[in-house]
C-alpha cells in the first residue's frame, strides 16, 4: 500500500484522505480532554452535593417532617373521636335500654289501669245481671204460681168433665181434694 502525502494529509491507496491532527468520534470521548471532562465533573457534583443538603434537603426533611406531624395529630384526633363516638354509642345505648324500660312501665300501668276499669265495669255487669236474673226468676215464680193455678183449674174442670163424661157425679170439694193430691206427687 502506498501513501501519498498531499496538502490535506495523508491519502491512503483508495484515495481517503485523512488526517493526522484529527481523531474520530465524540471529543466527550477523546483521551486528551478527559482530565478537564474529570474536574469539571467533580467541582460539578460537590456544588450539586452543597446545595442540595444547605437547601433542597432541609425543606424537603421540614415538609416530611410536617406531614408526619400532621398525619400524627390526625391519628390522634381519629382515635380521639373514635372514643367520643364509642362513648356516645353507649349512651345512645344506655337511654335505649332506659326507654324501653319506661315505655314497659308504661305499658304495664295502661294494661293495669285497663284492668281495674274492666273489673269496675264487669263489676257493674254482674250487679245489673244479678238483679236482672232476680227479677227474672221473680217473674218465672210467679209465672209458675199463676200456670199451677190455671194448671189446677183446667185439671179440676177436666176431671169434672170425664166423670161426667163417664157417667158419675162428683162434687166440687172430692174433685178438688184429688187433684190437689195428684198435684202435690
Amino acid at each position: 500500500m502506498a501513501t501519498e502525502t498531499t496538502s490535506d494529509g495523508l491519502a491512503d491507496a483508495t484515495g481517503i484522505v485523512t488526517h493526522a491532527a484529527e481523531t474520530p468520534g465524540m471529543p466527550q470521548l477523546n483521551f486528551d480532554h478527559w482530565g478537564n471532562q474529570i474536574f469539571w465533573l467533580i467541582l460539578a457534583l460537590i456544588a450539586t452535593y452543597f446545595i442540595l443538603s444547605r437547601v433542597a434537603l432541609p425543606r424537603i426533611g421540614a415538609v416530611l417532617a410536617e406531614r408526619q406531624g400532621t398525619i400524627t395529630n390526625d391519628i390522634a384526633a381519629a382515635e380521639d373521636l373514635k372514643v367520643k363516638a364509642q362513648e356516645a354509642e353507649a349512651a345512645y345505648d344506655q337511654a335505649l335500654i332506659d326507654a324501653r324500660a319506661e315505655a314497659q312501665q308504661i305499658v304495664a300501668q295502661a294494661k293495669a289501669d285497663m284492668q281495674a276499669d274492666l273489673d269496675i265495669e264487669m263489676a257493674k255487669a254482674d250487679a245489673e245481671i244479678a238483679a236482672q236474673v232476680a227479677e227474672s226468676e221473680k217473674a218465672i215464680a210467679e209465672i209458675r204460681a199463676s200456670a199451677m193455678v190455671n194448671v189446677q183449674a183446667v185439671a179440676k174442670d177436666t176431671a169434672e168433665a170425664l166423670v161426667a163424661a163417664l157417667g158419675g157425679t162428683a162434687d166440687a170439694t172430692t174433685v178438688d181434694a184429688a187433684v190437689d193430691a195428684r198435684m202435690k206427687g
